[in-house]
């Protein structure tokens, strides 16, 4: 009984021992054998694997899949002009070397994406540094900044064992009292341009008025000569007709002045004229051919 005991406890560790010492790495992931510590070996290719059980070797997995590094509340950096501003940055990157990796970061895998970020960090501050806020803000320029983050870390990314795929800045904006200077801008801006238009609309509204009114005078002068000129026709057409009609009866004639002169001197009932009864005045009053 004691050797079967025995035997089953022997049993156990050599299978614990095998099972300890066999490892698989996917296709997805490094594999690095430590040894006492020390940093023995990197596996890169997918399989099964050996090693010394614990504690003589001990494994670590390194993701060589792309990783994000993104920074969703924003960090706060200043423009060549003073200018504070937000930027929400992203970071696409892999590990390419990971026995360098191993060798920058040491055996916390985790500390990449921290020294990463602190890499980052700086190379925004010396970029949005040197220039202005336009610079920051445009959307062309925009990916300019991206571009040189990216540039800057190329080289330190690559001593850390890591390759910078992307960088890209998603959101840019202003910090509170920033938001108040620029809006109140903004807002004065708009009230400069609005008053421009307004004083253009009176300018244009006052030439229009005064081109209505000089065309106004100008057709008021050409109808008045036009009627002036019509009038004046008519007139001497009428005093033709009246020479040739008169010169046929110069008694009607005479007549008929004597009418209108009745004409313009009795228009109302009140009117009183006082003359001899013989006057020539009243010749047409006695009769058929008083005029005689």
């Amino acid at each position: 009984m004691g050797r079967l005991l025995a035997t089953l406890i022997g049993a156990a560790v050599v299978v614990a021992l095998a099972s300890s010492s066999v490892f698989v790495v996917d296709q997805h992931r490094y594999a690095v054998v430590y040894a006492l510590g020390e940093l023995r070996e990197v596996i890169q290719q997918p399989g099964l694997n050996f090693k010394a059980p614990p504690p003589f070797q001990n494994v670590v997995y390194l993701d060589k899949r792309m990783q994000t590094l993104d920074t969703p509340d924003g960090e706060r950096f200043m423009t060549a002009e003073k200018k504070d501003l937000l930027v929400d940055a992203f970071v696409k990157w892999r590990i390419v070397n990971p026995r360098q990796y191993v060798i920058a970061i040491g055996r916390n895998a985790d500390r990449g994406g921290e020294r990463l970020d602190q890499l980052v960090h700086t190379a925004l501050t010396d970029e949005i540094g040197k220039r202005n806020l336009a610079d920051v803000l445009t959307g062309g320029k925009r990916a300019d900044v991206a571009a040189a983050v990216r540039s800057d870390l190329a080289g330190e990314a690559r001593d850390l064992g890591v390759e910078i795929v992307d960088v890209h800045l998603k959101r840019i904006g202003f910090v509170d009292q920033v938001n108040n200077a620029v809006y109140e801008r903004m807002k004065a801006d708009r009230v400069r341009v609005a008053n421009e238009l307004r004083a253009t609309g009176v300018a244009e509204a006052e030439t229009i008025r005064a081109d209505a009114e000089r065309q106004r005078s100008v057709l008021l002068a050409d109808a008045q000569r036009d009627a002036e000129t019509i009038k004046g026709e008519g007139d001497a057409k009428a005093a033709q007709i009246y020479a040739q009609s008169f010169g046929k009866n110069p008694e009607f004639y005479r007549f008929y002045r004597s009418m209108e002169a009745y004409k313009a001197t009795f228009k109302g009932r009140n009117d009183v004229l006082v003359l001899d009864s013989n006057s020539e005045f009243f010749k047409y009053f006695k009769g058929p051919g008083a005029g005689k």
